[in-house]
């Protein structure tokens, strides 16, 4: 059988260009030591290119979008195992977004978009470097109380024997102030003391409400002390 050389020389252009710009992305992956590095971002980008060529030249630009489409939920298959839970924290949602778009890449190529591969590449090592900046500085800034939404809880320490006493208080003292109560927990118990945390609707808040409350609960004898804390919602 001849080997149709116009058509092969196509798909090793399409196929080049993948490897090269899926190189492109693994390597600044690589670079901050990823779970995906290079030779993954690579491999997704050079196989969707290979997928999304074949369609092309079986059954044309009908078999091309067959294609992709498998490959977007196939893809989505293989993020997922990136994706690591720690606790409270999830890792690797980027590292998975990067291989979504790296496979995104090979697809374009693959198609006959070259130009549009680029484009693409350029957008994805730019939303990985060009924007870390900006997150750090988000992530760094202190959580504002009268100015975003977030996680409020009221702690008061109080006697083993007081405990329903100040849970009661606690209720009526922020139902008065208007900060409606998600839920109230004992987070730590000793011999002398128990804390408890009433965690409040995420919602803003004013530090200066706040404080009232704190002042409210501390001229309880019941209550040996009282403070209030913010955190970001989940």
């Amino acid at each position: 059988m001849m080997i149709a050389l116009v058509p092969l020389l196509r798909t090793t252009l399409a196929l080049g260009v993948a490897f090269l710009l899926g190189t492109l992305i693994g390597f600044e992956r690589q670079w901050r030591q990823r779970s995906a590095g290079l030779r993954t971002t690579t491999l997704v980008a050079t196989g969707a290119a290979a997928f999304a060529d074949m369609g092309l030249r079986l059954l044309g630009p009908e078999g091309a979008t067959r294609i992709i489409a498998y490959v977007v939920s196939g893809i989505g298959f293989l993020g997922a195992g990136v994706i690591l839970k720690d606790g409270t924290n999830i890792r690797g949602l980027n590292t998975a977004a990067t291989l979504w778009c790296s496979a995104a890449v090979g697809a374009f190529a693959g198609g006959g978009l070259l130009g549009e591969a680029v484009v693409l590449t350029g957008f994805v090592l730019a939303g990985n470097t060009l924007l870390r900046p900006l997150v750090n500085y988000i992530n760094r800034r202190p959580i504002g109380e009268g100015a975003t939404e977030a996680l409020y809880t009221v702690h008061a320490i109080c006697d083993q024997e007081s405990v329903t006493e100040v849970r009661e208080l606690l209720h009526e003292t922020l139902e008065a102030a208007h900060y409606p109560i998600r839920e109230i927990d004992v987070v730590s118990e000793g011999e002398d003391a128990v804390e408890l945390a009433a965690i409040l609707v995420p919602s803003t808040a004013e530090a200066s409400e706040l404080d009232a409350v704190i002042a409210a609960l501390e001229r309880s004898a019941a209550v040996k002390s009282a403070t209030w804390t913010v955190g970001t919602t989940s």
